[in-house]
C-alpha cells in the first residue's frame, strides 16, 4: 500500500534518497546547472517535504517551497525523485498531487519548477499535469540545460 507522509530530511532514509538523487543529477548535469535544496533547506517551515513508503522502503520524495514572489506568492517544486526500481508506478505523480493540494490549501494558486533537458520522463509528467514552459523565474538565469515551467492551480 502506498503511503505519502511528511518526511524529516535529516532521517537516514531521507538522507539516503537525497544522496541517490544528488548522484543522479550530478551524472546528468554540471554543478552550476543543479539547483538542489539540501536537508537544512528542506527542513525550513515554508517547505513541505514528503515521501512515499512502499512497505519499509522509502521509494520517492518531493518538496514544495513557498516563495514570496514579486507579484504573488508561489510554490516551487523541488527534489522530485523516485528510486529506479520503483519508477513507472505513478509515484512522482502522487507526490506532485500531494504538493499541489498543499499549496491550494494555503491559498497559493501558482506553482513553478525548474527541471533539466536530459529528463524526458520528468518533462512528460509535468506537461501531462498541465505545466507550461516559461522564462526563468526568481534567482534563476537562462541555462541551455534547464527547462522552466509553471501551472496555475484551480480553486480547491
Amino acid at each position: 500500500m502506498m503511503q505519502i507522509q511528511p518526511l524529516d530530511p535529516h532521517s537516514p532514509a531521507a538522507m539516503s534518497l537525497l544522496a541517490q538523487s544528488d548522484a543522479y543529477m550530478a551524472a546528468l548535469y554540471p554543478g552550476e546547472s543543479n539547483h538542489l535544496l539540501g536537508p537544512q533547506a528542506l527542513a525550513e517551515p515554508q517547505v513541505r517535504f514528503v515521501g512515499i513508503w512502499l512497505a519499509e522502503w522509502l521509494a520517492a520524495c518531493g518538496a514544495v517551497q513557498v516563495v514570496d514572489g514579486h507579484d504573488e506568492p508561489y510554490g516551487e517544486i523541488k527534489r522530485i525523485f523516485v528510486q529506479p526500481q520503483f519508477r513507472g508506478r505513478g509515484l512522482s505523480k502522487a507526490v506532485m498531487e500531494d504538493l499541489e493540494s498543499h499549496l491550494k490549501a494555503q491559498g497559493i494558486a501558482l506553482v513553478r519548477l525548474e527541471t533539466g533537458v536530459h529528463q524526458p520522463e520528468a518533462l512528460k509528467l509535468y506537461e501531462t499535469l498541465g505545466y507550461d514552459r516559461r522564462a526563468p523565474f526568481g534567482a534563476y538565469t537562462e541555462d541551455p540545460l534547464s527547462v522552466f515551467m509553471e501551472k496555475r492551480l484551480s480553486a480547491a
